[in-house]
């Protein structure tokens, strides 16, 4: 067999069983390996839905899938969801198809530093220049993606390295899957002990903050704990994923305003983090001048690794303080359904009464996205992706890998018109796939948090070009069209009833569909 063929058959026999592909000439060996072991394969049209659907993928499953990208200049069209994936935890392995290795020095038109971009991005770098050494590389890439901390690797692949054959003994036959490092170390379970003890001593005025992967038994937990100890209980302001609904205890985020983040927590003087870091504002302004949202002195103790799944710490502090996780509440709020003007609240409202169970939800609706946490709790059980990087256009991608995720639930994208194009690609895909996918666009026709960040700087009233510069009407896009165009049924709301009508109908379809909501 040749490179392309080990790589293949070692991704798939370690545990990769996905792959995102927006692939070159360079790729085009393994383009024709992936018949021979057959991974399920998905075409995306634009590098930064591969990489954003592994991202998705990996949230729900914590296995990594595989992105097949084409020279720097590829890689580079992936790196703003790579980021966010980053942030997240994620395991993602990158392969990247490269020049032959002799061909290098000819600085051919698409010849760029691959490792210089893709390090910021990436846990780990790795480059394989010879077939012999595909197949333990690619072995090394999978366990480094779920080691700590976990997040994308990013393998480097020459074209003859791919294209030349190997041994039997060289192409690592069918190697054994790959398992996770333990969540907790023996100094994280030290931290619990010390955690616990600075909970019981803080006398209600703790707190902890939990990030990453908060799945539904984290929830129970971190509830459990906030019961044992009157601290306060948080989540990151945009965690990898939040499990809620179907009588969960409530999970609330930590605000994104700085104002609002540093209210919330002033009264704490001891904080513990679970899967996450001390908080921190997401930008500088001029008139704080500071970039931490706890006050100075402040005790802080973390638990576990950034990112990744947290529920082994949360059940760890639980245990610890010797409070069993709370079940799950029979009877959660009523569901005060809205009625009149249609709002990203009224909206939220509709999706989370007629989700059904066991759906995930994407929320990059930017700044109607806090409607959803505020109706999330009268919904079903169901999964939330968060925007955990702040690099806009994860949305739609996230969606289509939480779909090759979890194929049997309804995926619904809840989505905001502006960061929809960065990515809009990923609807080619919902639809190439038949994926079960619902796509709620927020259609206000601008880029209302910069409309919002303007006011921040002190631009009371601003000008033609500045305004003009936030505003993506003129001409408004249309979203129905142009979803019909990528082969999605789809329909625009404009009223509440039209929402009652269409929300439901569309959530217990098969198949992608769009709804347009116009705000």
């Amino acid at each position: 067999m040749n490179g392309a063929q080990a790589l293949v058959r070692a991704a798939r026999s370690t545990g990769i069983d996905t792959v995102f592909a927006n692939p070159g000439t360079t790729e085009m060996d393994v383009v024709a390996a992936l018949e021979t072991d057959n991974p399920r394969s998905f075409l995306c049209l634009f590098e930064g839905v591969a990489t954003g659907a592994a991202d998705g993928y990996a949230r729900l499953t914590g296995r990594p899938a595989m992105t097949l990208l084409h020279l720097g200049p590829g890689f580079a069209n992936g790196i703003a969801n790579l980021h966010n994936a980053r942030r997240a935890g994620s395991p993602i392995v990158n392969v990247v198809g490269d020049h032959a290795t002799w061909h290098l020095a000819a600085d051919a038109p698409l010849t760029s530093d691959i490792e210089s971009l893709a390090a910021p991005v990436s846990t780990a770098l790795l480059r394989c220049n010879s077939a012999a050494d595909v197949a333990s590389t690619v072995r090394s890439a999978v366990e480094v993606s779920m080691s700590s901390p976990r997040g994308p690797v990013t393998l480097i692949v020459a074209q003859d390295a791919m294209w030349d054959t190997v041994s039997d003994t060289q192409n690592g036959g069918l190697l054994p899957p790959v398992t996770p490092i333990p969540d907790l170390t023996i100094s994280d379970l030290n931290q619990v002990e010390a955690a616990a003890r600075a909970l019981r001593a803080a006398r209600g005025r703790g707190a902890i903050l939990v990030g990453g992967v908060i799945t539904t038994e984290a929830v129970r937990a971190a509830a459990a704990i906030g019961a044992a100890t009157g601290c306060a209980v948080w989540a990151d302001t945009f965690p990898a994923r939040l499990d809620g609904g179907g009588g969960l205890p409530s999970l609330p985020v930590l605000p994104y305003l700085p104002d609002l983040a540093e209210k919330a927590l002033a009264e704490v003087d001891t904080l513990v983090t679970i899967g996450t870091r001390a908080p921190v504002a997401f930008f500088g302004y001029r008139e704080r001048r500071h970039s931490a949202l706890l006050r100075s002195g402040v005790t802080i103790l973390q638990i576990g690794q950034v990112g990744g799944n947290t529920e082994t710490g949360a059940v760890a502090l639980a245990s610890e303080l010797g409070q069993p996780s709370l079940p799950p509440n029979p009877n959660p709020g009523s569901r005060n359904l809205p009625s009149g003007e249609v709002t990203a609240a009224a909206i939220a409202h509709i999706v989370a009464a007629s989700l059904p169970a066991g759906s995930v939800v994407v929320n990059e609706a930017a700044t109607s996205s806090p409607a959803w946490a505020a109706a999330a709790v009268n919904a079903p059980e169901h999964s939330t992706l968060y925007l955990t990087g702040g690099a806009i256009g994860q949305g739609l991608p996230n969606a289509v890998g939480a779909a090759v995720a979890r194929p049997d639930a309804r995926v619904v994208a809840l989505q905001a018109d502006g960061s929809a194009m960065y990515t809009a690609q990923a609807l080619w895909t919902m639809a190439r796939y038949q994926l079960n996918v619902t796509v709620v666009i927020h259609a206000n026709h601008a880029y209302r948090i910069l409309q919002y960040e303007l006011g921040r700087a002190g631009v009371q009233d601003p000008g033609p070009i500045a305004t003009s510069l936030t505003d993506i009407g003129h001409p408004n896009i249309s979203w129905t069209s142009f979803a019909s165009a990528l082969g999605l049924p789809s329909c625009t709301v404009t009223t509440v009833e039209e929402a009652f009508k269409v929300l439901p109908n569309m959530l217990n379809q098969s198949g992608p569909n769009l709804v347009e909501v116009l705000l």
